[in-house]
């Protein structure tokens, strides 16, 4: 297999979204003098130019770009030069308005602002290729350009379209998907149920809005689809970037961030070779920190390593309902606690904060306040101490537990007509993750079907939708010795989305020694009492043993006394089955036990609010500490240890300042 092509910028990348053609040309020699005070050395450029680069159809202009990447190279910062294409201009639309999308509803939407296309428009494919491939021509031996970015955010705004152009390519797509073969459509959309089957392939329609609940398998195909759409066009500007410019590296920007659900990033992440993310805190998130956290880690599994953080914020965004500043020193404790979670690269949106357009209100690392401000002086701390972190690139993560995240089975659980419309898989993903972070645990994320072997302790929260593969994949891991947690609602359909019969939780059901005939979802506000002390919320069911042992039991109502938790020996291994969703201090007293008799230890011991991180070099080990409760600590370290970010020894200890950071290297030794 061909190696890909790898970011040439030296040491940690830093910088951000750079959009001079908002500003007179005087400013631009000044953004240059401040991004060298700051210690960037990338911006990305270019990704809403494509009004000023090709005004109007096959006429181009690249006099501003060709100033912008020479003033750049000039002053030693490197491009990420994107392609336009998440914007098309207003004389496209008015010569192709059949390539604006229509909504579930029928509604033609506007241009006006963003990425309002539909991505199956092949008016829209030709021309975004177009300027893709001139600008491949014109920069690919640009001394400044060190990356290419395509597009911006695919399927922020527009993950579907709904016109018969999208009908016509999901029709296609399901014609690849079940071999031109109908009757397997019909049997895997249970076309029996409502008089759905489907005589002819023109019959099938996009999920459009309608009378009743939808076909849970055609909801489900269509939101692969729609990936997949996607997916296709990042490849087709990427091949034409790699024609013109095979040595530079190519990227996109993910969206993993909470609340952000628009791609099955496991299918595109092979395609890239920097995966990239983009990450913002939401404002109504008591603790945040936990949220970036599990980004990154999921971020670093997608990648199968390091990967760059493309956007974050220095304070306020501009798009939730309250957009929050930023505490003392909480801009350095987010950047680095991405770079400690794996991020080589760390940027921000955007260099100069707008004075116009929507964005306006959204912070930048140079605010409306101009370098008299706070943000200006942490922007400018922050660049100083990646630099002073350097030698941790290409460093890996340490994890002997991995927890398992399946996009096809987010999508399938959360679709209408469900026992309960209050389960979330992320909800439940961060229920189980919260713990271990808390613990200083360190975790990957996976497949259901991904190589387990390295792991000890493999966590299921939520997988609502299993194909066999996987479901076979995690048992065998118990089967050959290792200790399998999984979830209430877990297993419980295939592919399709069809039950599996004989009783929950499903693919599980064996290997976990238990059986489910009836659930018993909860009311928003109910709960249940279970032995010990505890409770449980959200999901109840009756459990009857076969083989396992129960753990936690319901002590009110009519399943007193059935099973709430069980373990169970199952082959060389342990399997664990949590049919209710526990208080946060049982849970994570039941993650402790799992994982303590699974033999995986903590990072390091550290006092409580204080994140620890292991990042893993061939010579070192790089301990990040991470105070976010503000309460200061001393944390054990070895006795030739670093701090990096002074630059001074740390002999057998680091002692926290309230809110602050270490990176502690350590010699790795035998």
């Amino acid at each position: 297999m061909t190696a890909k092509p790898e970011l040439s910028v030296p040491g940690i990348a830093y910088g951000g979204d750079y959009n001079p053609e908002q500003w007179p040309e005087e400013v631009w020699d000044e953004d240059m003098r401040l991004m060298r005070e700051a210690g960037v050395n990338i911006v990305s450029v270019g990704i809403f130019s494509w009004a000023l680069l090709e005004p109007s159809d096959r006429v181009y202009d690249f006099s501003r770009m060709d100033r912008i990447l020479d003033l750049l190279h000039e002053n030693g910062i490197a491009a990420d030069l994107a392609t336009p294409t998440a914007a098309p201009p207003a004389w496209f639309y008015r010569a192709h308005p059949e390539a604006l999308p229509v909504d579930a509803d029928g509604r033609r939407l506007s241009y006006g602002s963003r990425q309002t296309f539909c991505p199956s428009s092949s008016a829209y494919r030709l021309a975004a290729l177009r300027i893709t491939g001139r600008l491949a021509e014109r920069y690919a031996d640009h001394p400044a350009v060190a990356l290419w970015h395509v597009h911006n955010e695919y399927g922020c705004h527009n993950r579907a379209c709904y016109c018969d152009t999208s009908a016509k390519a999901f029709r296609r797509w399901l014609r690849e998907r079940y071999a031109a073969d109908l009757r397997a459509l019909n049997h895997a959309w249970g076309t029996t149920f409502w008089s759905q089957w489907y005589y002819d392939w023109d019959e099938i329609l996009p999920p459009r809005a309608s009378g009743a609940g939808p076909n849970p398998t055609q909801l489900l195909d269509w939101r692969r689809f729609c990936s997949d759409e996607l997916l296709s066009l990042y490849k087709a500007e990427r091949d034409v970037l790699r024609a013109s410019a095979p040595r530079t590296p190519v990227t996109t920007n993910f969206i993993v961030m909470r609340g952000a659900d628009p791609l099955d990033y496991w299918r595109w992440a092979p395609e890239l070779d920097v995966v990239a993310n983009d990450h913002y805190l939401m404002s109504d998130d008591p603790e945040p920190e936990i949220d970036l956290a599990l980004s990154g880690d999921l971020m670093r599994s997608l990648a199968g390593g390091p990967w760059f953080l493309m956007e974050h914020s220095t304070g306020a965004l501009n798009w939730q309902h309250v957009n929050r500043a930023k505490q003392p020193g909480e801009l350095r404790r987010n950047a680095l606690a991405h770079v400690a979670h794996g991020a080589d690269g760390i940027a921000f949106f955007q260099w100069r904060q707008s004075r116009a357009g929507a964005e306006q209100w959204h912070s930048a690392m140079l605010p409306h306040a101009g370098t008299d401000s706070q943000i200006w002086r942490d922007v400018v701390r922050l660049g100083a101490d990646l630099k002073a972190l350097a030698e941790v690139r290409g460093s890996a993560g340490v994890a002997e537990v991995a927890m398992v995240w399946d996009w096809n089975a987010r999508w399938a659980m959360e679709q209408p007509a469900q026992p309960s419309s209050a389960l979330r898989f992320e909800d439940q993903v961060r229920s189980w993750y919260e713990p271990l972070w808390r613990s200083g645990v360190a975790v990957d994320f996976v497949r259901p079907d991904a190589d387990l072997s390295t792991y000890r302790l493999v966590l299921v929260p939520s997988l609502y939708l299993v194909e066999d593969e996987g479901a076979a994949n995690l048992v065998g891991f118990a089967e050959r010795g290792g200790s399998l947690a999984v979830g209430f609602h877990s297993g419980a359909v295939d592919e399709n989305c069809h039950v599996r019969l004989g009783g929950y939780p499903g693919a599980f059901r064996e290997a976990l020694g238990v059986r489910s005939d009836e659930l018993f979802p909860l009311q928003p506000e109910e709960s249940v009492a279970l032995s010990g002390g505890a409770t449980g919320s959200l999901w109840s069911e009756r459990v009857r043993l076969e083989g396992a042992e129960a753990m936690v039991s319901y002590t009110e109502g009519s399943l007193t006394g059935v099973p709430a938790v069980t373990r169970h020996t199952h082959g060389d291994g342990v399997t664990w089955y949590v049919a209710t969703n526990p208080d946060p201090a049982t849970l994570a007293s039941l993650l402790t036990r799992m994982r303590t008799e699974a033999g995986v230890a903590a990072v390091r011991t550290s006092p409580e609010g204080v994140e620890v991180v292991l990042r893993r070099s061939p010579d070192a080990d790089y301990l990040f500490l991470i105070d976010h409760a503000g309460n200061g600590a001393e944390v054990t370290v070895a006795e030739d240890a670093v701090e990096l970010l002074t630059g001074k020894p740390a002999p057998g200890s680091v002692t926290l300042a309230p809110g602050a950071i270490a990176v502690v290297r350590e010699p790795r030794r035998g």
